[in-house]
């Protein structure tokens, strides 16, 4: 089953605003912006199916126009059911100057035999800020049904100008290769990572020591935060549980958005002044 998801984010008037949105069942896309004040879009991705059924075919097409800040949320935990032949979900994001994109998911489950593959593409103009967090679970871990999914495959492509700046690549097939294995989960159960692209001028060699700041107090746990060239920087996170990790995400996110939304304005007042 082919289920289609299209959306714009405009701007108007110093305020964000849903421009257009397509969509077929079982999407829904709800406005959940609380505050009149904030210029920025707030959406939650919401879905009448209880999970992702195996021969679904999700296709989800995002645009933001210039100077447009969007933050998507999602509804709840994505399961991933019992599959033959797999399902695959397509993401197509275009940023436009002066955008601000900012999707952290709520934790993936996929349930015994499940196989699934995703592909993000992302096209970024200048002066961007791109926030993606993604968070992949062992399965249904408090019935026992650990590690028995068949694969899970996530490809991330990120463009700036056409060309690719950032490419992550996560393959897990359990079946084949122990997931408590060095070099694999090695003993944890769930795993995050958190892609931030920057395609302006500001410099990120310090962010990474910030965002650490914001990790070093949680409990067992491991993480990481790296550069990944000039213009990404990667957080990866190795835990136990869905919603430790999905705080730990949505607390760089938010930090990640103010910062943004300060370097947005800045660069404005730049363009106004000059």
């Amino acid at each position: 089953m082919i289920n289609k998801l299209t959306l714009t984010s405009g701007y108007k008037n110093g305020r964000s605003w849903l421009k257009d949105t397509f969509y077929t069942r079982p999407f829904k896309v709800a406005n959940v912006g609380i505050y009149k004040q904030d210029p920025a879009l707030y959406l939650m991705l919401m879905s009448s199916s209880p999970g992702i059924l195996d021969g679904d075919h999700y296709e989800i097409d995002i645009r933001l126009e210039k100077n447009s800040h969007l933050q998507l949320q999602s509804q709840s935990y994505q399961r991933l059911f019992n599959m033959k032949s797999g399902a695959l979900q397509q993401q197509r994001i275009t940023m436009e100057e002066h955008s601000v994109f900012s999707y952290v998911q709520h934790p993936v489950v996929p349930h015994e035999n499940a196989i699934f593959k995703t592909h993000t593409v992302v096209q970024m103009a200048d002066n961007c800020h791109l926030t993606l967090g993604e968070i992949i679970t062992c399965g249904r871990k408090h019935s026992g049904e650990v590690f028995r999914f068949s694969k899970f495959h996530s490809i991330t492509e990120i463009f700036h100008r056409q060309k690719l700046i950032v490419k992550d690549n996560l393959l897990l097939q359990p079946q084949l290769l122990p997931m408590q294995a060095v070099g694999q989960m090695e003993g944890y159960t769930h795993q995050a990572t958190l892609l931030h692209v920057n395609t302006g001028v500001y410099d990120m060699e310090a962010l990474p020591a910030k965002l650490r700041l914001l990790l070093e107090h949680e409990q067992d746990m491991a993480f990481g935060v790296s550069l990944s060239g000039a213009k990404c920087v990667v957080v990866r996170i190795l835990g136990n549980g869905g919603e430790q990790l999905y705080d730990c995400l949505r607390r760089v996110q938010r930090y990640l958005w103010e910062e943004a939304g300060k370097a947005v304005a800045a660069e404005q007042l730049k363009t106004v002044m000059a």
